[in-house]
């Protein structure tokens, strides 16, 4: 089953309907897992106006669930984030295919030297992305977008692109494919863990990659307790198998969150978010998940910007202290103090998941009355 998840604003798309039989697209978004989530939106504007291209995405492996089996491409090529030259059979065989193809237009959505070697590689008759991209890897275009504005949000910053080949954007649609195997298994795991059907549940997710983004454990155990005590919902945390922080956090919860942490793919996630009331995270890729399958969300920002990178839509709410040193947007914090994370308390969290679930409350009780 195609779900079309979370629509923006009113109108999408009067596509200019081209003659596309024969065009070959390929669209290169090596990473991360948000980034290839701000990218979707692109994707469904291209497979709108070139109907009946080739449309094919080069991807890493940590995002590429998102991407694999999904209808509006037709072929996803996987590489490694690392340690791809050293696996030179696996990487020629795809370079040799990609070579092959001639693609008409290859878009570089990645703006970075691996990406742009890859454009190199491809030979596509037109190489597209913005100029001035950082490690020089707007050398390997030749047809270069003015310079993009940093602040402008990803994903409006990747309909640059298309807009750029005269595809006209309005409504922007995030196209998430979960089939009906993916929705079955995760029903089930939701029964096996004692969420029944209509059973009220909040998402939690407490990690992220840098450790700059990361809250104190003792304040997301802190929020877990007040989610389950405050309100009549379950609590469910998310996260890698391997992420010792989120056993810290479960050990200060007694039995009061539902631990899920490495239980589903990228897509099941999406699924399991889409029955969620809402999802409580760090900026991170599950952030963007949320975000992608119209579920509402409180962010918890420090070190990056909200206005850059932030669940992009209307329907969120971000926290975030107004500090003189952020956004710094650095992995290692420099004065050592993660103050930027440190002074958001755990009230300010709860009292943005009340507001959250009043206003759902209210629009829920709107469209019964009418």
């Amino acid at each position: 089953m195609y779900l079309l998840l979370n629509s923006i604003t009113a109108s999408f798309f009067t596509p200019k309907l081209l003659n596309s039989k024969d065009m070959k697209i390929l669209i290169i978004k090596l990473s991360s897992i948000g980034d290839v989530v701000h990218t979707l939106p692109a994707l469904y504007a291209l497979r709108s106006a070139y109907q009946s291209a080739k449309i094919d995405w080069l991807v890493e492996e940590e995002p590429s669930n998102i991407l694999l089996g999904h209808p509006l491409l037709d072929e996803v090529f996987v590489i490694k984030k690392k340690g791809w030259l050293k696996d030179f059979k696996n990487t020629y065989g795809i370079a040799k295919k990609v070579r092959a193809l001639n693609y008409d237009m290859v878009l570089d959505f990645q703006g970075l030297f691996k990406s742009g070697l890859w454009v190199f590689l491809s030979k596509g008759e037109r190489r597209i992305g913005f100029d001035k991209s950082r490690e020089f890897s707007h050398l390997f275009l030749n047809e270069r977008l003015h310079a993009y504005n940093p602040d402008m949000h990803a994903v409006d910053r990747y309909l640059d692109i298309v807009k750029h080949l005269d595809i006209q954007c309005g409504e922007i649609k995030f196209p998430l494919y979960i089939t009906e195997s993916e929705k079955k298994k995760v029903s089930e795991l939701m029964k096996v863990n004692g969420i029944l059907d209509g059973t009220p549940f909040i998402i939690v997710n407490p990690m992220a990659r840098w450790e700059t983004k990361l809250w104190e454990e003792k304040k997301f155990a802190d929020m877990c307790n007040g989610i389950a005590n405050r309100f009549s919902c379950k609590v469910v945390m998310i996260g890698a198998s391997s992420e010792k922080e989120n056993n810290q956090i479960l050990s200060l919860t007694g039995n009061k969150v539902i631990d899920l942490t490495g239980k589903t793919t990228l897509k099941e996630l999406a699924c399991l978010m889409s029955l969620s009331q809402m999802v409580v995270t760090v900026d991170s890729g599950p952030m963007h998940i949320a975000a992608a399958a119209a579920v509402p969300v409180v962010a918890i920002f420090g070190p990056t910007a909200p206005w850059r990178t932030g669940p992009y839509g209307e329907m969120h709410t971000v926290i975030r202290k107004e500090l003189s040193c952020s956004p710094c947007f650095s992995m290692i914090c420099r004065s050592k103090d993660k103050m930027c994370m440190k002074e958001i308390e755990v009230g300010d969290v709860l009292k943005a998941v009340e507001n959250r679930l009043n206003y759902k409350l209210q629009i829920t009780n709107y469209k019964l009355q009418t």
